[in-house]
């Protein structure tokens, strides 16, 4: 799991380290990018129903604009599980190295990396739910 600061929707930060010990699905997206936001709802719905089993579903955008762009985006979709984290300098997308939004990278709970989708992906699928 890279180490890096990313802004929490308090505005403060935070490293996926601080959610060790459960499974975590990071997402990068961001609000110019149309397959991104054809994501958000179903992602939501994945964070929702899988939470119980302790999946914790964190979509960091790569917004350069900063946290008022992506709070009126959140604003005017009322998603029900996901918050606005921020990573406006790009950190992760550099790190992740694929060049494309959406890229989503899956967890185990001991931190290594199990998945990775680049590119838009049907979270209702059967294959997402696998």
């Amino acid at each position: 799991m890279p180490d890096f600061a990313f802004a929490t929707p308090s505005g403060t930060k935070a490293t996926l380290a601080t959610f060790s010990r459960k499974p975590l699905l990071v997402n990068l997206w961001a609000t110019f990018c149309g397959p991104c936001i054809t994501e958000m709802p179903q992602l939501d719905a994945l964070s929702a129903t899988y939470a119980s089993d302790h999946l914790k579903v964190i979509t960091i955008s790569q917004d350069s604009a900063g946290a008022d762009k992506v709070s009126a985006f959140f604003d005017k979709h009322h998603f029900k599980s996901l918050e606005p984290w921020l990573d406006p300098e790009n950190a992760f997308g550099f790190h992740y190295a694929t060049g494309l939004l959406p890229t989503s990278v899956l967890y185990s709970a001991d931190g290594r990396e199990i998945a990775r989708v680049t590119g838009a992906m049907d979270w209702e699928s059967k294959e997402a739910r696998e």
